[in-house]
């Protein structure tokens, strides 16, 4: 008998030391999981901190800051065969290939052109600060590089305190062919190339978008050629002046129809050596890391100086050429 009330005893405080050692920790841990619970036996009381923050009226709450320029005046750098005003943004590195076949004019002969030969230029853009973009290219006509920059100087406000945005274009090409005698270079000086534009741009709408952009081509070593008659017209000018107006109208999402116009403001001397205007107008189609613009236009040269004074094909004869440019992008 005495064993049995010893066991069950014993019992009974193991049991009782268990309940114990559960209500000692018990609070603890509920008050880990939940600060604002109130101590056990505790009136509710409200939370004294809590209460005088919400209250204060000196604190500030944060503001977050709205981007206040407008965006994706163009979706990308390219309109057909002109700079547009965008500079993409810091860190995005860009692969370009631009493609020129020939002109349309021999019909099923040469599939349009497309079998005829072309031009091709593959370039590559990298923005390392915000504004800015610097590039180098390479085109297998006369086997020219160049190096080019591009600076947003102001953009278009929502606003509307500043109504368009204005971007600085230049480059300097060197043709990088062996002498012979269709090349006369003395110097290094005398290979190199330089264009420099203003591009000037407004969206109008979530859909229009038009830039109008004034610019000079200038040639260290301008070509001179021979007449009919075998005798030698002076040397071309080696500068020149001409202004571009492109637009593009979107009809859905990710895509837009491209129109393009350049006129050159000089004339070279010689009957028949002016540089002819250019009419292009095409497609794009553009995702999210992809741009593509097919088109069609009579500017044959992917390098813009050369376009602008040496311009050869006439769209009042229906001297037409397709082409097409695509860019890749992918930002760091």
């Amino acid at each position: 008998m005495k064993k049995h009330i010893t066991y069950s005893l014993s019992i009974s405080g193991l049991v009782g030391a268990c309940l114990l050692i559960a209500l000692s920790f018990s609070p603890g841990t509920l008050m880990a999981q939940d600060s604002t619970a109130p101590a056990h036996g505790a009136k509710n009381k409200p939370d004294v901190k809590k209460t005088a923050a919400a209250k204060d009226s000196s604190v500030a709450e944060p503001v977050l800051k709205k981007n206040p320029y407008v965006k994706n005046t163009f979706e990308g750098n390219y309109i057909i065969d002109n700079q547009t005003v965008m500079v993409p943004v810091k860190g995005t590195f860009e692969f370009v290939i631009q493609h020129r076949f020939g002109t349309v004019n021999n019909g099923f002969s040469d599939l349009f052109g497309l079998f005829f030969g072309a031009n091709i230029r593959f370039s590559f853009n990298y923005a390392p600060v915000n504004d800015l973009q610097i590039g180098f290219g390479v085109t297998n006509e006369n086997m020219q590089v160049d190096l080019n920059l591009k600076y947003a100087l102001l953009k278009q406000r929502k606003d509307g305190s500043m109504p368009v945005s204005i971007t600085y274009f230049g480059n300097v090409a060197m043709d990088t062919r062996k002498i012979d005698s269709t090349n006369l270079f003395v110097n290094v000086s005398d290979r190199l190339s330089f264009f420099s534009q203003v591009i000037i741009a407004r969206k109008f709408s979530d859909n229009f978008s038009l830039q109008i952009s004034p610019s000079i081509s200038a040639f260290n070593n301008p070509a001179g050629y021979l007449d009919v008659n075998g005798n030698q017209d002076p040397k071309w000018n080696g500068a020149h002046f001409s202004i571009s107006a492109s637009g593009r109208y979107k009809i859905a999402d990710g895509t837009a129809l491209l129109v393009n116009y350049d006129q050159p403001l000089a004339q070279q001397p010689g009957t028949g050596n002016s540089p002819h205007p250019n009419l292009s107008f095409g497609i794009e189609f553009k995702t999210s890391g992809h741009d593509f613009e097919i088109f069609m236009g009579n500017y044959s040269s992917l390098i813009q100086q050369n376009n602008n004074i040496y311009n050869p094909t006439d769209f009042t004869k229906g001297q037409f050429l397709i082409g097409f440019n695509i860019s890749r992008l992918w930002n760091f």
